[in-house]
């Protein structure tokens, strides 16, 4: 068991406990040869002797440390210390996009294309690597107080050309964003991953998510049979171009999807221009699923599981026979030819890695620079490098750009990108005055976004406030501002946004005077992980909290995992205590 204090490796010192997962447990650990905080998972010690979770769990390590990308968790080192297995990443302090969901119920059309995009970006960095997410949901989302989008746990992602470790007939990933393809046991493929962001999409809009049961397997049901509510009844004024996303993103047949993240990208781009409010409504090229509801039931019901675990094909029995000359001649057959089927696999496997980037336009290409070019000398750098140019091109502001030149591009300069990939242009308008509003009271996340596309720098800070005050503030919305609104600024200054510095200690939940509602509520107000356990035992009367994983009066942060074990009685005639937390496959 990893201890405050123990050094792992020789160099990285736990400081805490800041999560724990099914695979593996997360701490807040200090790097003493780079001086700086880190996150390390350890695998759980009851897994570590099995070795198809450790192999998995090098998997994710191995599928995360190639990616680099600024809306994607940093993986800095990977290994093994007497015994226990390890993946030490960057540190972030911010909260998940399920507790922000939580504390707002829905968020504005402008921060869930914010977030959308940035999300969209990161995973198209893993898709350009052919690394599939399998696990996309809020849980897996976290978002820094300046903004940025982190994906986390790649914990079940693996690269499309490794090793095939998994049961083909199996369900990997959370059934309230599983792709029907999963759900049925068929395989994940890219595509997969876009159906789990046009379930996020839908839930960042509307709070809610599209498909509810009573168990898993009638949530996965409605993921293979039923299409996607309309978002148009619950938001009526909703461009088409936003619906037409989550329609295309959630497709029921993969093929009717977007080909790749980097694709769906693009199109959230500009999905909120005028011009595309009351675009056609897409119509799919290729019909969806129609399977046999019967044969549906069947396959989600055998596999239905959450976790893809590898194959573990049943012992036959041995029964002794003689063996003869005979059989020794068969069985060398057998060996010669399966020795050339063998090679010939290694041969095709090595051709298709080789060259399917030929074939497919993987060729990776830098984009160039192109500031303070003019639009045409962009357009014809940009097509020289191999991309292809927007015909939309976007205007922002600049004190810096002279009105006409191009201020920047996405993707960014100096991205890596497939040949072919199309490339926007953000052009200036020159220094264009912008008069400041009163941004008190509302979300920094919207207020933000807004900015920034007026060309502003914003910064996010925390603010302390009096405690006696503390409940008049919501955290995540502005209390105060760096200029005065009614001032005119030029693009590219710098504001900051202030949000309140809420600070609050965890109380003693177990003195005989909360419930388990008011606990949960608790949790959902600072945006804490709440884990339930019921204990089966008669030395607490039932619903008695008895334990808490936090002490009274630690501070709470947003972001922790809090646990608490609830008494409950022993079923008639046990004698033993028993322990469960009644849920099956973490669904709860």
């Amino acid at each position: 068991m990893i201890m405050k204090g123990q050094k792992i490796s020789d160099r990285y010192q736990i400081i805490k406990s800041i999560g724990e997962g099914g695979m593996a447990n997360v701490y807040l650990a200090y790097d003493t040869i780079l001086d700086r905080n880190v996150a390390v998972k350890v695998l759980r010690g009851d897994l570590s002797n099995d070795e198809k979770f450790v192999r998995r769990f090098q998997r994710e390590a191995l599928a995360a440390s190639s990616l680099s990308h600024p809306n994607i968790v940093e993986v800095y080192d990977v290994g093994e210390d007497n015994g226990e297995y390890y993946i030490v990443m960057e540190y972030i302090e911010g909260k998940h996009l399920k507790n922000l969901l939580k504390k707002r119920g829905k968020l504005t059309l402008s921060e869930a294309v914010d977030i959308m995009l940035q999300i969209t970006d990161g995973m198209a960095a893993a898709h350009d690597s052919y690394i599939i997410h399998r696990d996309i949901k809020p849980q897996n989302i976290m978002i820094l107080e300046n903004g940025l989008v982190k994906i986390t746990d790649f914990g079940i992602a693996m690269a499309m050309n490794a090793t095939q470790l998994t049961q083909t007939n199996s369900v990997m990933g959370s059934v309230h964003y599983l792709p029907p393809e999963q759900a049925s046991g068929q395989g994940s493929t890219l595509q997969s991953d876009i159906y789990s962001m046009g379930i996020v999409m839908y839930e960042l809009l509307t709070g809610e998510l599209p498909f509810k049961g009573d168990n898993a397997v009638e949530i996965a049901l409605k993921h293979l049979k039923e299409p996607i509510p309309d978002i148009r009844e619950k938001l009526p004024n909703v461009p088409n171009s936003i619906y037409n996303i989550i329609k295309k993103a959630t497709a029921k047949n993969p093929k009717n999807r977007y080909n790749d993240a980097r694709e769906m990208h693009e199109d959230l781009l500009t999905c909120l221009d005028d011009t595309r409010a009351n675009e056609p409504i897409i119509a799919f090229k290729y019909p969806e699923n129609d399977t046999d509801d019967a044969k549906l039931a069947k396959m989600v019901k055998e596999n239905k599981k959450e976790v893809v675990e590898e194959a573990n094909p049943k012992k036959e029995e041995v029964i002794a026979k003689k063996i003869t000359g005979d059989d020794l001649k068969k069985q060398n057959k057998l060996l010669i030819i399966l020795a050339f089927i063998f090679t010939g696999l290694v041969v095709g496997i090595t051709a298709l890695i080789v060259f399917i980037p030929l074939i497919t336009g993987g060729k990776q290409i830098e984009v160039p620079d192109v500031t303070d070019m003019t639009v045409s000398d962009a357009i014809d750098t940009l097509q020289d490098a191999g991309f292809v140019v927007s015909d939309e091109q976007r205007e922002v502001a600049s004190s810096d750009i002279e009105e006409g030149r191009v201020v920047r591009t996405s993707p960014a300069v100096g991205s890596k990108r497939k040949d072919g990939t199309t490339v926007t242009l953000y052009v200036s308008i020159g220094d264009t005055q912008i008069e400041i509003e009163d941004y008190t009271g509302e979300s920094y996340l919207e207020v933000k976004g807004r900015l920034e596309t007026l060309g502003l720098f914003v910064l996010i800070e925390r603010q302390d406030v009096e405690e006696t005050e503390a409940n008049e503030y919501e955290d995540g919305l502005i209390i105060d501002q760096s200029i005065e609104p009614g001032e005119k600024v030029s693009a590219g200054t710098n504001i900051t946004l202030y949000i309140p510095n809420v600070v609050t200690n965890y109380p003693n939940f177990t003195d005989g005077s909360y419930t388990v509602e008011a606990i949960q509520d608790f949790a959902d107000t600072y945006e804490l992980t709440l884990d339930i356990e019921y204990v089966k035992t008669n030395e607490y009367t039932p619903r008695t909290i008895y334990y808490q994983s936090r002490p009274e009066g630690q501070r709470v942060v947003a972001g922790q995992t809090f646990k608490i074990r609830v008494a409950e009685a022993l079923e008639e005639g046990t004698g033993d205590d028993e322990e469960g937390t009644g849920c099956e496959n973490g669904l709860c």
